[in-house]
């Protein structure tokens, strides 16, 4: 087994063609995600003080204050539960010294709708690409700034603009969907759970070139340069999105064997390290921002088996004027939301991109 170091990356800055994702490219981020929450729950029953210092490493979000009761959808009797999972490229705070090459602001390149059905026996995800162009909101910045709407842009600048709550409200107006709950999770979190791990053992069959020099074979990755595992794209495989999806799979279950064969969660101190650290990479909305709040939310989700999980691509098709973007396809589209809304079975032809030939 052999360590690597990683060189300094350099991001190509120029424009990148459209990179509609696959039904499989949100696994990394659910993982991520099942990690976490397994975390909280194995953390319920900590002392006092250990209780409290994680409650406070969750930052919240009031939805209905931030956007306006009158202005969110109306909230459909039983039609189930929709939570809104973002990952955050931010470049604040400790992701802020991350490297990032030259690109600043905040990116969300995970924008996931998940729908449970009531009765919470299946979930269905709606994965957005993030290059899909859509018409951004009036909003209220978390400062209370308004934003003024924009045609146009890029779904994944929404944040960077407005804030999650913004997301919130962009993807409400597209759905017509009511948005229960908000789980936002920054990369820098990521990093610090790979480090209270000790490290990750990860094992290619084939090498990474470029910013993170990896040989084919089995390496122990700290949290810095399991970040740029996950994030890698150019100089693995054909270098689009597809060979960084394998990638992200990969680091995902390697981290929770890792989890496993440590017998972290058996370990009262070592459970309290990771869950530190992953409450810190967490922003929810109020009803989940707490430790309380998450675990009742988990707990009332055990019956969903994330095996059985759906993963549907919002169709879209390739922008006239821009053809490294993406616009939402209709009809598709549209019978995709009614079928969510309805908590209804989703008809196939509502899965079908034409971007992707579908």
């Amino acid at each position: 087994m052999t360590q690597q170091t990683a060189t300094p990356s350099h991001r190509n800055t120029g424009r990148r063609g459209v990179r509609p994702p696959r039904s499989r490219g949100r696994r990394a981020m659910k993982i991520f995600l099942v990690v976490v929450v397994v975390l909280l729950l194995g953390a319920a029953g900590a002392g006092w003080w250990a209780y409290s210092h994680l409650n406070g490493n969750i930052d919240s979000v009031d939805l209905d204050q931030a956007i306006g009761v009158d202005n969110r959808p109306a909230k459909v009797p039983d039609s189930g539960q929709n939570i809104l999972v973002l990952g955050s490229d931010s470049r604040a705070g400790a992701n802020g010294e991350l490297d990032h090459g030259d690109v600043s602001g905040s990116r969300s390149d995970t924008n996931m709708l998940v729908h449970i059905p009531e009765g919470r026996k299946k979930a269905t995800a709606i994965s957005i690409p993030r290059d899909t162009l859509i018409t951004r909101p009036e909003c209220k910045d978390a400062k209370g700034n308004t934003v003024p709407g924009a045609k146009r842009v890029m779904i994944n600048s929404v944040i960077g603009t407005g804030g999650p709550a913004c997301v919130v409200k962009t993807v409400e107006q597209m759905s017509g969907i009511r948005v229960d709950h908000l789980v936002k999770v920054e990369f820098a979190g990521f990093k610090e759970l790979v480090d209270s791990l000790g490290g990750v053992n990860v094992t290619l069959d084939k090498p990474i070139k470029g910013g993170l020099n990896l040989d084919a074979g089995t390496h122990r990755l700290n949290g810095t340069d399991s970040l740029k595992f996950v994030r890698t794209r150019h100089g693995y495989g054909d270098g689009s999105d597809l060979g960084r999806i394998d990638l992200q799979q990969k680091f995902m279950i390697a981290m929770l064997t890792e989890i496993k064969n440590q017998d972290a969660l058996g370990n009262p101190a070592r459970l309290y390290k990771l869950a530190d650290a992953g409450t810190k990479a967490l922003t929810t909305d109020s009803q989940l921002g707490s430790l309380k709040g998450l675990s009742d939310f988990a707990q009332s989700m055990k019956g969903v088996d994330p095996e059985t999980m759906e993963t549907i691509m919002l169709p879209v098709a390739y922008d006239k004027i821009d053809k490294a973007r993406v616009v939402v396809a209709e009809p598709q589209a549209g019978q995709l939301w009614e079928a969510l809304r309805n908590d209804k079975t989703i008809p196939a032809s509502a899965k079908k991109s034409p971007a992707t030939g579908g």
